[in-house]
């Protein structure tokens, strides 16, 4: 778990004595890595007891045609491009941002899978 708070380190090194005390409001929770492979999917709890679906696995996308305004579901073959980190190329990391080569070509996915459980992309070519 990841506490999401201010340090209690000032820019200088010095420490700053916190008037409060750690919040479980606080936590962060583990990002998906969503990867290409059978669908999997997960649900959790958030903050106000709402819920959101975390795409653990994919193997579809839902594709755009921006020329032609037309939207297939199309399968996923392997992530080309990643400008957020060259690693998750290699571990087939799915995320906003990724160039993803599917068969009706290269694309880049819009939304967010670790977040929305589902994968939009736009083609590129």
């Amino acid at each position: 778990m990841l506490w999401q708070e201010r340090s209690i380190r000032k820019a200088t090194g010095g420490r700053i004595h916190p008037a409060k005390s750690k919040k479980r409001r606080e936590i962060g929770k583990a990002p998906a890595d969503t990867v290409i492979g059978e669908d999997r999917r997960k649900q959790e709890r958030t903050f106000g007891g709402n819920t959101k679906v975390k795409a653990l696995r994919a193997l579809y996308a839902s594709v755009s045609n921006p020329s032609t305004g037309e939207t297939k579901k199309v399968r996923i073959e392997k992530v080309e491009e990643n400008r957020a980190n060259p690693n998750y190329v290699r571990r087939n990391l799915l995320t906003k941002g990724a160039i993803v080569r599917t068969e009706m070509g290269r694309a880049r996915i819009v939304s967010r899978p670790g977040q929305h459980g589902i994968i939009c992309a736009v083609l590129t070519e």
